[in-house]
């Protein structure tokens, strides 16, 4: 098969029905030049089966990353997909996020050496997770707002529904371009940018700044800067109780601050 020009990273944690809709929403993707890795902190086997059936019905190649579940190791197996790409740029987002159809277009067109792209996510509530299906999915009606949808961002119970609104104007991008901080959800650069800074922080132990504060960071310090994507590269969030940020996990990052090195000890590479 011919190389894909970008490789998407999904990083999952058992949970199925997501990964089936994420799935469903790559086969309308406006763009098809890609191959996708499920990085999986170590899910059971019902990941495996979503992953063998998406092989025989989407045309897209597809391959599963897996390691013995240890705990939160999400960053080991970020660092794993780094190794594996067939490409030379990578998307990544998380196994609860559902990209839009032109999600990797518009990771592609906006791509820039030195640059990492920031893209920002739909925060539906439990309502519209509830009522989610794969009819939804495969007729794009998941990306047109209901009244109801409207009424729960009214409500306060969805979120940050204006970045569901796709903006390809460079005169109306001019007032929504804001850079702002990294989501680990939706973001991509280089691969070798990443390589670069010795990959993802393996240090931390759960969910918080690890996959996405601190190698933005680190980055930052190595040159790389960030490139708005809101409003471009639409994803919807899937609802689920939050999580809560380990402190271990701030002190980690105020230490690698304190540090100010652009490479991690514990990424890629071993380092002293």
């Amino acid at each position: 098969m011919p190389t894909p020009s970008l490789t998407l990273v999904i990083a999952v944690y058992n949970n199925a029905v997501a990964l089936r809709y994420i799935f469903a929403a790559l086969s309308r993707q406006t763009f098809t030049s890609f191959e996708v890795i499920v990085a999986d902190d170590g899910s059971g086997r019902h990941i495996a089966d979503v992953v063998n059936d998406a092989k025989k019905l989407y045309p897209f190649p597809i391959r599963h990353l897996w390691h013995a579940d240890k705990g939160w190791r999400k960053n080991t197996m970020l660092n794993y997909a780094i190794t594996e790409a067939a490409s030379e740029y990578m998307v990544f987002i998380d196994g609860d996020c559902i990209p839009g159809e032109h999600f990797l277009q518009d990771h592609f067109e906006n791509r820039e050496s030195g640059r990492i792209l920031l893209g920002r996510r739909v925060e539906h509530g439990k309502r519209w997770a509830k009522r989610l299906t794969m009819d939804a999915i495969h007729s794009g009606a998941y990306e047109r707002y209901s009244f109801a949808d409207l009424m729960d961002g009214l409500s306060g119970s969805s979120v940050r529904l204006e970045h569901g609104i796709r903006i390809t104007s460079p005169l109306l991008r001019s007032f929504v371009e804001k850079n702002s901080g990294m989501l680990g959800s939706n973001f991509s650069t280089f691969r070798q940018h990443l390589a670069d800074v010795n990959g993802f922080d393996e240090a931390y132990d759960g969910p918080g700044f690890g996959e996405d504060t601190d190698i933005f960071f680190r980055l930052n310090l190595n040159g790389i800067t960030g490139k708005s994507l809101r409003n471009l590269a639409v994803q919807y969030h899937l609802w689920h109780p939050q999580t809560r940020v380990p402190e271990r996990n701030r002190k980690r990052f105020e230490e690698a601050q304190q540090r100010n090195s652009p490479l991690c000890r514990q990424g890629l590479r071993r380092l002293a």
